[in-house]
């Protein structure tokens, strides 16, 4: 039981090392991508009161809303992948 729970421990330490980097790394895609959403959702709002400049403040709004949402969801995705570094 101990030499059972020995390897375990090794195995663990072994692959820490790994999760943290996965970590990481998942974090990077999770703000690489929110800015990305982020830029598309700019550029359409800017065409958009280029086409109807009588929209724009509802487009402005819609924008800002749209931006919240990409920024929470990848808030909490950057958190998940912090917490398994972590943990």
């Amino acid at each position: 039981m101990i030499l059972l729970d020995t390897a375990t421990q090794i195995v663990a330490q072994d692959l820490s090392a790994y999760a943290k980097a996965a970590g990481a790394i998942g974090a990077s895609i999770a703000t690489i991508g929110a800015a990305y959403g982020i830029g598309n959702i700019g550029k359409a709002a800017a065409e958009s009161t280029a086409r109807q400049p009588e929209a724009a403040g509802e487009i402005r709004t819609n924008m800002l809303l749209t931006a919240a949402f990409i920024e929470g969801v990848s808030l909490f995705s950057v958190v998940v992948c912090l917490l398994a570094v972590i943990l």
